[in-house]
């Protein structure tokens, strides 16, 4: 069976997205110019009509081109699961978290060579309490700088923004304890600072999880264990830089299926946005979605 890319697509681009509005016109003109047939194309500005459009657009056509942040692309996989519908991505967010794992370039002209060009892939997604997601949701920390981050810091400064804003957060939060339930029923409890649970290996822009991967039918929850907020910071350093050491900084646990809690509870950052709370269950779905992926 071929793993050739559809050439009939349809374009949804969110236009409240970093970049959205200002780059749908030009992803327009070179999908058309790359070969893409664009059954039909919509810049979306009311975030409560993105749904419906999409989902009228999965139901069309053989192939979704959708543009727009981590959190826009997270919203958008649970319409694509149990289709044949390929989703193909144009990363237009601040982190581009989900285009990293899937090892796409995060330029306009490298993105649409990959939808032009590349190849059908199936991968998993992670599931938190039966809603889908794209790549990695957080507790701890970075939960608290997604749900309190200003808009302008986003826009103006990117990834930077988010780090700037985590200085000015780290005096308000607080460790927690942290259980997982593992797949043969044992417990395992730790203090915490920052919990990911993680499909793919791309964080805020930056590869945290480094062993996770797309199609490997396990979830990972991945802890900065300890109380101290300066050492956090010292793991997002060391694996900033590829540091040797950076392992020790955290601990994995593994699994088709676990239960997280925490107290205090804690909100949960899916893909960016708080969309959940603990406690959780944590899900792979294997194989879910197929997506446009690179051939090399």
């Amino acid at each position: 069976m071929s793993d050739a890319l559809p050439k009939r697509a349809m374009l949804v681009i969110n236009a409240q997205s970093r970049r959205g509005e200002a780059a749908f016109d030009e992803v327009r003109d070179k999908l058309a110019a790359a070969g893409i047939d664009l059954m039909d194309a919509h810049a979306v500005k009311d975030p409560k009509v993105m749904e419906p459009i999409l989902k009228a657009a999965i139901a069309k056509a053989p192939m979704v081109i959708v543009g727009g942040g981590d959190g826009t692309l997270s919203s958008a996989v649970d319409h694509f699961v149990g289709t044949d519908t390929v989703f193909a991505v144009v990363p237009l967010g601040t982190a581009n978290s989900f285009a990293r794992t899937l090892g796409l370039p995060l330029d306009l002209d490298g993105a649409i060579r990959v939808i032009a060009y590349g190849r059908r892939k199936r991968i998993d997604l992670g599931v938190i309490d039966g809603d889908y997601f794209a790549n990695v949701a957080a507790l701890g920390m970075s939960p608290l700088i997604a749900d309190t981050v200003p808009a302008w810091l986003k826009s103006w400064f990117g990834v930077l923004g988010y780090v700037l804003w985590a200085v000015r957060v780290a005096f308000k939060f607080r460790p927690f304890r942290l259980r997982v339930t593992l797949d043969d029923g044992s417990v395992v409890k730790s203090w915490a600072t920052e919990a990911r649970i993680a499909n793919g290996s791309f964080h805020g822009g930056v590869e945290l999880v480094e062993q996770a991967e797309v199609d490997s039918g396990e979830m990972v929850i991945q802890a900065v264990t300890g109380k101290s907020v300066v050492g956090l910071a010292w793991s997002w350093f060391a694996t900033l830089f590829k540091l040797r050491r950076r392992e020790l900084t955290t601990t994995e646990w593994r699994g088709r299926s676990m239960t997280l809690e925490a107290r205090p509870n804690q909100k949960i950052s899916i893909d960016g946005e708080i969309a959940a709370r603990t406690p959780v269950t944590v899900e792979c779905a294997r194989g879910a979605i197929e997506v446009a992926a690179p051939r090399d």
